[in-house]
């Protein structure tokens, strides 16, 4: 069989509607013949990756998809499936009007892989990179129980509240980022600038520097090469432990495990876990996705390795026949309160009904602790910075006191 090419395409159709995607073909000719098959008259025809029609790719940028972005996606499909639109036309809709790269090759890929015969959510699981999983598995429910429209509503509705928890997360760290950057800089202002205009005055003086006032003096002699080393580590350090947290299951849960039991933060990880995790059980054991499915995709999409490894645990146990939250019960991180609402779903048979309503109550409890972390740390961070700056006054007019007593002892 030859080798498949991938081939950029202008188009129109019968009713003057033009086109742009990608569409797959051993050469020219054979991706002349599927549009045509398809209805569209090509315009202009080009392999991709040749010429100036070659990408310029830049490693870890422009590469992912933003939350909001597949937010937007997936109401706008929603309401173009529910008015009676067929996938293909929505797909090529949605495949113009977005403005996010990826996304927008992604969906022309979408489209041409369904217009070939392809399942939307098979054609999505090809792009797990773009389409999250407990979207996938949704798509999936619903293309199964002929509820499509209605599995993209609840979807959008998840990548929303998702998009906004998040959003509120990254304001209430924007403060003490701002101020952790702030103080650095301060820090090495002061070495460059400061400290050898004070070391000058010291040698002018004669006498014997406190040891603290010696380390300032021989640490700004080094920012050459201190700055350039302390980013490179930073930087490199940032970089390998993303390549661990994708490569070790066993980092992850470390590493999560410490987040959860962190003084100050760990109360809020909690929480946005348990939202996380009761909104999308909910979401696929209300489309008709099974149960044991659900579990797997519920740990893999929380974000929390704890949750994934209890998941791990549950499924024995509902595969064995015991209940979901006498098996949840034996996890620490998951509360109380959470359990008894699992436990009462399970005895009315409202199961996605009552993780709704604990998905509700955390979202609340999200926001809560957002606030109240953003009022804690604001003081905490001026503190912290007040404390630094004086340590190094202090360090650099220590030696007045010593030049100031031999003078007072000559």
């Amino acid at each position: 069989m030859p080798a498949t090419k991938v081939f950029r395409y202008s188009s129109i159709d019968a009713a003057g509607h033009r086109g742009r995607g990608t569409v797959e073909a051993p050469n020219e000719a054979a991706a002349q013949h599927v549009l045509r098959q398809r209805g569209e008259t090509p315009l202009e025809l080009s392999e991709a990756g040749k010429g100036l029609d070659r990408e310029i790719k830049i490693p870890g940028l422009g590469s992912r998809v933003k939350l909001k972005d597949l937010a937007i996606f997936a109401r706008q499909f929603a309401t173009m499936t529910a008015s009676g639109m067929s996938l293909l036309r929505s797909l090529a809709i949605l495949e113009e009007q977005t403005s996010s790269p990826p996304l927008k090759r992604a969906i022309a890929e979408l489209r041409t892989e369904v217009s070939a015969g392809a399942s939307l959510s098979a054609s999505m699981a090809k792009h797990d990179r773009v389409f999250p999983r407990l979207m996938i598995a949704m798509i999936r429910a619903g293309e199964t129980g002929g509820m499509i429209d209605r599995a993209l509503e609840q979807i959008a509705d998840s990548l929303e509240k998702d998009s906004a928890l998040r959003g509120k997360i990254k304001s209430a760290m924007t403060y003490p980022a701002i101020v952790l950057a702030f103080t650095f800089v301060m820090i090495a202002a002061v070495l460059i600038f400061i400290v050898p205009i004070f070391e000058k005055m010291f040698a002018s003086l004669g006498g014997e520097l406190p040891a603290i006032t010696q380390f300032l003096v021989t640490a700004s002699h080094n920012m050459g090469w201190i700055g350039p080393l302390v980013l490179a580590a930073g930087f490199g350090g940032a970089i390998a432990y993303k390549r661990q947290m994708r490569a070790s299951e066993e980092f992850r849960l470390r590493v999560d495990r410490i987040k959860v039991r962190l003084p100050v933060f760990g109360p809020l990880f909690r929480k946005l876990a348990m939202s996380r995790f009761s909104r999308n059980l909910g979401l696929l054991l209300n489309v008709g996705v099974p149960v044991m499915q659900a579990l797997t995709v519920v740990g893999e999409t929380t974000g929390n390795e704890v949750i994934n490894h209890a998941m791990k645990d549950v499924q024995n146990a509902v595969r064995d026949g015991n209940t979901m939250s006498s098996a949840l019960r034996n996890h620490p991180i998951f509360p109380a309160m959470v359990t008894q609402m699992i436990e009462v779903g399970e005895e009315s048979g409202q199961i996605s009904q009552m993780l709704d309503k604990v998905a509700d109550f955390y979202d609340r409890e999200v926001d809560s602790a957002a606030e109240s972390l953003t009022a804690s740390i604001e003081p905490i961070m001026v503190l912290v910075m007040g404390a630094v700056v004086g340590g190094m006054v202090v360090c650099l007019y220590l030696p007045m006191f010593t030049i100031y007593q031999n003078i007072q002892t000559n």
